[in-house]
């Protein structure tokens, strides 16, 4: 039988960050210990601005990426190229195309991947909405940049035969990016070799 070393408000703390990805009960331990020593100058800004995110911050109704306007900034600037949409499977790569700086575009984030054996379906990825900002007629080309994993390539490979009739063309990265890999932990000059690379799926 463990002994409870620590008070309900901190055993709590530790089991929310121990959700967190990368983190477990021990990281989550240490993270906590280093909020609660440093109070003033980590603990009650951090309290501040999850409060602040919890307020304001919103999943774009257009996209899918998170902001605190509605649609999102990408969406409302109108120097992005309304012909081009590239479809991510999660806002952190959205977030890794834009630090990359390797396209201007619109994007479109589904959401996560297909997996039936988790239960995820097309119904439960923001795919119907993509299907319908296709038709849209200054829609040209749809990149599918999505991570290079079975998942990742057989939502791919949907998304594609439901786009089959659209007239756009539907493109995805090419092999810079490394099977297995995922956007957001690769560098911007293979970020950037994938998107020159690209090839036509409807062909």
């Amino acid at each position: 039988m463990s002994r409870k070393i620590a008070g309900p408000e901190i055993e709590r703390l530790v089991q929310i960050l121990a959700r967190l990805p990368g983190l477990g009960p021990r990281s989550a331990r240490k993270a906590v210990l280093a909020l609660l020593k440093r109070r003033n100058d980590l603990l009650i800004p951090l309290s501040d601005a999850l409060q602040q995110a919890v307020d304001k911050i919103s999943e774009c109704p257009t996209c899918g990426n998170l902001d605190t306007v509605s649609p999102c900034s990408i969406c409302n600037d109108p120097r992005r190229d309304d012909s081009l949409i590239v479809v991510v499977e999660e806002v952190g790569d959205l977030w890794a195309l834009e630090r990359a700086n390797v396209v201007s575009s619109r994007y479109h984030v589904l959401g996560g991947h297909l997996s039936p054996l988790d239960g995820v379906g097309p119904a439960q990825l923001n795919i119907a909405n993509l299907i319908a900002r296709a038709a849209a007629p200054e829609v040209k080309e749809i990149i599918l940049a999505l991570n290079a994993t079975v998942e990742g390539q057989s939502t791919a490979h949907y998304i594609s035969d439901q786009l089959a009739q659209a007239t756009v063309t539907v493109s995805r990265l090419a092999h810079g990016v490394p099977i297995g890999g995922e956007l957001d932990y690769l560098d911007d000059g293979t970020l950037a070799a994938a998107f020159k690379a690209r090839r036509n799926l409807s062909s």
